[in-house]
């Protein structure tokens, strides 16, 4: 079939198997130049399919050549109906593993349950062992408590009063004014059980349990903070509340890591357009300003050079280097003072008319069409294509 991208809002709901092929063999070949130095060799990564977890499985397997086993909730292909984009990703990603001689093999469904947990330790326990790096990544807007059965849905909303700023439909282009009613209480609550520590508590409990965690066993799970700019949306907001409830967490499971001799990190990480930041209001607006600030001063960075950076220069890095609050900051070039105070100068004169000068409004469109396969160079769109496409490694 011919596959073109089909939009709504800030969702896309098509994806291109050839594209997302493309992106895959792109950032691979990436990774191949930076091998990680004593780099992890088993691997498993929770939220693997798309984003900071999936250049985390690229970046394991291709910079140590580590065995890596990826979880992940994606939606199958059928007929004349694409899957989601994170199915092509991992499915491009295990044939080319597969190709070059690495162990690859993947579990889709609820990470969140204890019926995913307890199939992928079955898998480490048959194929690996022992795992020595834990990815935690997932990005999902609900969680069903595995033990309750209660659904929590998380929500983008300010603490305490109404959020008023400028945002930008990237689509249009258009700069407009948006504003946001304050949270209650209920909904703080429902977003820290969505994106706070809690799962990754719970996936460590179960490994540990279970005995598959190495000597010297790390896990990592990816936070934000971002400038002023964008604080009351996101850091001060129901978010901020799930991340700092994430970042607390890092602490209790380094705790419980210590006969391991085991380390648990948050690492926080640069601003990109993903599905998730796409959906949060002023967020694309900062991230068209940031952008062009950043490839002005030839520091801007993709998810794969984030996570490259992040395993050689932080993880696996001789001396690892953390902030007052104990966490890894890979994102210390868009924090950088004159990168801030350069975005902060153009926020202030961003219009609908200023924008495609001052802004990198295609930058963030084209990355935000590459996440499902559009608009990826050396991709021919108008050929036919086959939307039925298996994961070679799927459980």
């Amino acid at each position: 079939m011919i596959i073109e991208p089909k939009t709504r809002g800030f969702i896309c709901l098509t994806s291109h198997p050839k594209g997302c092929e493309q992106n895959i063999l792109n950032q691979i070949e990436y990774v191949k130049e930076r091998p990680v130095k004593n780099g992890p060799k088993k691997v498993l990564v929770i939220g693997a399919s798309t984003g900071f977890g999936l250049a985390s499985r690229i970046t394991a397997a291709y910079g140590s050549n580590a065995a890596t086993i990826g979880a992940f909730f994606e939606k199958p292909p059928t007929e004349g109906r694409p899957a989601s984009p994170g199915w092509y990703n991992s499915a491009a990603f295990e044939a080319q593993a597969h190709k070059d001689g690495l162990y690859a093999k993947s579990i889709n469904g609820d990470a969140f349950s204890n019926e995913i947990k307890a199939q992928t330790i079955d898998l480490i326990k048959a194929d690996l062992g022992e795992i020595d790096l834990l990815i935690y990544s997932l990005a999902s807007p609900v969680r069903t408590h595995p033990d309750t059965g209660e659904r929590f849905k998380s929500v983008l909303k300010p603490i305490g009063s109404t959020f008023t700023d400028n945002t930008v439909d990237f689509h249009t282009g258009e700069v407009k004014e948006i504003s946001i009613a304050p949270c209650t209480e209920d909904d703080i609550k429902n977003t820290v059980n969505v994106m706070g520590g809690e799962d990754w508590q719970m996936w460590i409990d179960e490994l540990k349990s279970a005995g598959v965690l190495s000597k010297k066993f790390k896990t990592v799970a990816y936070s934000y903070i971002g400038p002023s700019l964008t604080e009351a949306v996101y850091r001060k907001g129901t978010i901020g509340r799930a991340k700092d409830h994430l970042e607390a967490t890092a602490f209790k499971i380094t705790d419980t890591l210590k006969d391991v001799n085991g380390k648990a990190y948050v690492s926080v990480n640069k601003a990109l357009v993903t599905q998730a930041s796409s959906a949060i209001p002023v967020i694309p607006l900062y991230i068209s300003l940031l952008y062009k600030v950043m490839k002005e001063k030839g520091i801007h960075e993709g998810c794969i050079e984030q996570i490259e950076r992040l395993f050689n220069a932080r993880l696996y890095a001789e001396n690892l280097e953390l902030d007052e609050a104990g966490r890894i900051r890979i994102d210390d070039w868009e924090m950088r003072e004159d990168v801030q105070a350069k975005v902060l100068e153009l926020w202030k004169q961003a219009t609908t008319e200023t924008l495609p000068e001052i802004g990198d409004l295609k930058g963030y469109e084209t990355d935000f069409y590459n996440l499902f396969g559009f608009k990826v160079e050396g991709v021919d769109y108008d050929e036919d294509v086959n939307e039925i496409v298996s994961i070679p490694g799927l459980q």
